[in-house]
């Protein structure tokens, strides 16, 4: 009796070799698929001359020393997670490194910000500073997941521009530089609300002014920037807000005036297209991949080529998108699981929430700030669309909510405040009541 193998083991690691019995002098006959153990593979050197191709040397030697490669004496047990997780560590440095190529093509070299928000994942970072400087001191796609509340257009003493174009134009720079830092294939969530424009709304809030849907506005704004709009999610008030009717007592035609009890949740995806890079197969961890279509906006899927990943019924080979390999990578997703609770809570795209109340029963400002973000926004929004070990940044931090709900869940809470002078006592308080702990990061 002749045994015969299929496949050749290589250092490729095939996941399965079907053995085929050849009785005399009858055709073969496929009785049997076994696990057959191999050792596990270094990518690095696995995919060497490709790697040579797209990296220079330094690149190459940065590549090596952040994947995290370990052989097999290390492993002995359960081999099948352990080749898995050794395909991810190697893809997530990979793309690292890709990164890195990105902005030394662009020629950005200051990663002093980055590095400090990246030590100590245990803090806050508390950065004080513009948020366009702040932004642009942050590297290509270096940040997981961004959420954040604009300023009311001059509703505030702080947030008073010229007139609305003004303020448009502010923010399309800083959306644009977010669009930048984000990392491809993420998600912005940006709360605003629509505002009754009298260009002095700081001085005087008249009744009949003219309403502006500002969502609708950043909506356009931020698909212009290279954004992809997902979904509107609706702040429902509730009834507290009842008491901001400004129809007075006066029962008759055009006095009337409906009261604005809620705010918008808007959902931004990241798809950047990368016309010139290619991504490692995420079952094998294999280069050797051909382009195969375009599942949607910026998003381009592959095919795996290498012949010893395992194929499917059609002969084709293992296909998949740098979303696919983020969103299916089994490690983070075992430690970033959404409670069923926040799930089944956030279902609806109306969803009823109580703003904070902020002042006590001697009409003080009890939280310092004016207009504090409720902590079940980013707690939805760090939980939907960031994994632990994330970096989740508020732009316009303010009390520092977002970045106490990251924090929390495991991530890297940071935000950026222009105002040391007005918020500072506030952020401490917030911060320290919610049994965290801050660092502070001055921008020079």
């Amino acid at each position: 009796m002749n045994i015969e193998k299929d496949e050749e083991e290589t250092n490729q690691n095939p996941k399965k070799i079907k053995i085929k019995i050849k009785p005399k002098p009858k055709n073969e006959i496929v009785i049997a698929e076994a696990e057959v153990p191999t050792n596990l593979s270094n990518l690095v050197q696995d995919n060497i001359v490709i790697l040579n191709e797209m990296l220079s040397k330094e690149l190459l030697e940065e590549l090596t020393r952040k994947y995290d490669y370990k052989d097999d004496k290390e492993y002995k047990e359960d081999s099948k997670e352990n080749r898995e997780r050794n395909v991810y560590n190697f893809i997530e440095a990979y793309r690292e490194v890709i990164k890195k190529k990105w902005n030394m093509e662009t020629n950005f070299t200051d990663y002093r910000l980055l590095t400090n928000v990246e030590s100590n994942p245990e803090k806050i970072k508390v950065v004080w500073g513009g948020c366009l400087q702040g932004l642009k001191r942050l590297p290509n796609e270096s940040v997981g997941h961004i959420v954040t509340s604009p300023p009311y257009y001059n509703a505030r003493e702080y947030s008073t521009w010229a007139n609305l174009q003004a303020y448009l134009d502010d923010m399309r720079e800083i959306i644009t530089e977010c669009y930048r830092v984000l990392d491809n294939h993420r998600v912005f969530v940006f709360n605003v609300s629509d505002v009754v424009d009298n260009d002095k709304m700081d001085k005087i809030n008249a009744f009949g002014n003219r309403k502006i849907p500002l969502p609708a506005y950043f909506i356009v704004m931020f698909e212009e920037c290279g954004f992809t709009f997902v979904d509107d999610v609706i702040w429902d008030k509730g009834e507290v807000q009842s008491s901001r009717h400004k129809n007075g007592n006066k029962p008759f035609p055009f006095f009337q005036y409906s009261c604005n009890c809620y705010e918008h949740i808007l959902i931004f995806h990241k798809h950047r297209l990368e016309k010139d890079i290619k991504y490692p197969c995420n079952d094998c961890g294999s280069l050797i991949v051909k382009s195969n279509s375009y599942t949607f906006k910026g998003l381009r899927s592959w095919e795996c080529k290498n012949p010893t990943c395992e194929k499917s019924e059609s002969d084709r080979g293992k296909r998949f998108s740098l979303k696919t390999i983020m969103t299916q990578n089994p490690f983070r997703q075992a430690e970033s699981i959404i409670p069923k609770e926040l799930v089944q809570d956030w279902r609806r795209d109306i969803h009823k929430l109580s703003p904070v109340i902020k002042i006590n029963n001697k009409k003080e400002n009890k939280l310092g700030h004016t207009a504090p973000f409720p902590m079940d926004i980013p707690t939805m929004s760090t939980y939907y669309y960031s994994y632990r070990g994330d970096i989740v940044l508020d732009i316009f931090a303010g009390s520092f909510t977002s970045a106490i709900a990251a924090q929390k869940l495991g991530r890297i809470g940071v935000g950026f405040e222009l105002r040391k002078d007005l918020f500072r006592d506030c952020i401490i308080k917030n911060i320290t009541n919610h049994e965290c702990i801050m660092e502070e990061i001055d921008l020079v």
